[in-house]
């Protein structure tokens, strides 16, 4: 089965983006395929590079970084939530005027066109957040 995955919620003020994380690898350890996870509203600012979380505490960039190496997940971040909360990729800093940027290793920025063709082409769409 093809699962597409909606998270809209953000990193360490909410479970929705664990919950998405460990659904993602249980799906995947059981034979399901992820093309896709498209991260909307707060969602976004998991694939900032430059959160510091304590060093007893869980990375949650660097845990998705690498879920989708292991398993060529592709990682999509809405482009107008990312620009509100600055959350750049090399080529919108440049188009911006601004001097960096900060995207996550996996991360890539791009529409809502995307979460709709994930939509269309996943057998399901969970999503996680409100």
């Amino acid at each position: 089965m093809k699962i597409g995955v909606l998270v809209s919620e953000g990193p360490y003020t909410h479970q929705a983006v664990d919950s998405a994380y460990n659904f993602v690898k249980a799906a995947l350890a059981a034979g399901h395929e992820v093309p896709r996870v498209f991260f909307y509203h707060d969602g976004v600012n998991v694939s900032t590079r430059l959160s510091v979380p304590p060093q007893d505490e869980r990375n949650i960039q660097e845990n998705w970084t690498s879920l989708a190496k292991e398993h060529g997940v592709d990682l999509v971040v809405c482009i107008a939530a990312a620009q509100r909360r600055g959350i750049l990729d090399k080529n919108e800093a440049e188009r911006q005027g601004k001097d960096a940027d900060n995207i996550a290793e996996g991360f890539r920025i791009s529409g809502l066109g995307q979460l709709i063709e994930m939509g269309i082409q996943t057998d399901r769409l969970v999503t996680f957040g409100d």
